[in-house]
């Protein structure tokens, strides 16, 4: 059964910035730009670094180890070395914070 987990403050996070969030277990990324919120696995898909130390570039996050792309908006795969897209949440603002879909 899926649920609401309450990740961050909105304004914990800067316009195209990326933030890590662990619960239970599993690592994610939050997203801001232009005051909308995206959620995606936390880690790479080509070799499994945090892409919380990355560079987000409007819709894009870039691996900081191989310099990977995924679109932050459906975590399509962007080029090599990444070829397997990213799994994304739904996420949401609601009073001040920044709520992801889990489960």
């Amino acid at each position: 059964m899926s649920q609401w987990i309450n990740a961050c403050a909105f304004d914990d996070i800067d316009d195209e910035d990326v933030m890590r969030f662990d619960h239970v277990g599993h690592s994610y990324a939050i997203y801001r730009y232009e005051d909308k919120v995206y959620a995606t696995d936390g880690l790479c898909t080509h070799e499994k670094v945090h892409l919380c130390d990355g560079l987000v570039m409007e819709h894009v996050i870039e691996c900081p180890k191989h310099n990977g792309r995924f679109d932050i908006r459906d975590g399509r795969a962007l080029g090599a070395p990444v070829c397997v897209n990213l799994k994304t949440y739904p996420a949401k603002v609601e009073d001040g914070n920044i709520l992801i879909q889990v489960g």
